[in-house]
């Protein structure tokens, strides 16, 4: 589907495609709940999001459905005119490393699994920066 499709405006672009996340993941796709395509504000150098959802209480006492347990992908919109050159990069350097932190994440002792956790790919002058936050 087209960008203008999917309400981006014409000179934002995703720079992955959810054939790109599939194929970096393989089998490790069906742990991903949540691919969201995200169309809002302007995300300034974040092009890549991942996070684990735990399955803990969010507001007093209320459980987290078991259907939203996992990992969650947000594709962030680029400028159009550098959607190749991020793609490149994400497809290079981004989506491996994803592929790593689920290997890790999936493997991963209970205390971890029971806290959230992000990770962020920037893509800043060309260099391609990964944060965490938990």
């Amino acid at each position: 589907m087209s960008a203008r499709d999917r309400k981006l405006p014409r000179h934002r672009a995703w720079p992955l495609t959810t054939t790109d996340i599939t194929e970096c993941l393989g089998p490790y796709v069906s742990r991903v709940t949540d691919l969201r395509f995200l169309t809002g504000h302007d995300s300034g150098s974040i092009a890549l999001g991942a996070a684990w959802v735990a399955p803990n209480a969010r507001n007093h006492g209320r459980g987290i459905h078991p259907d939203t347990v996992g990992f969650r992908i947000d594709v962030h919109p680029v400028d159009a005119s550098e959607r190749a050159a991020t793609r490149a990069v994400l497809r290079a350097h981004a989506l491996p490393q994803l592929h790593e932190w689920i290997t890790e994440a999936i493997t991963a002792d209970e205390t971890w699994r029971l806290t959230g956790h992000q990770r962020y790919w920037r893509l800043t002058e060309g260099r391609l920066i990964h944060h965490d936050e938990a």
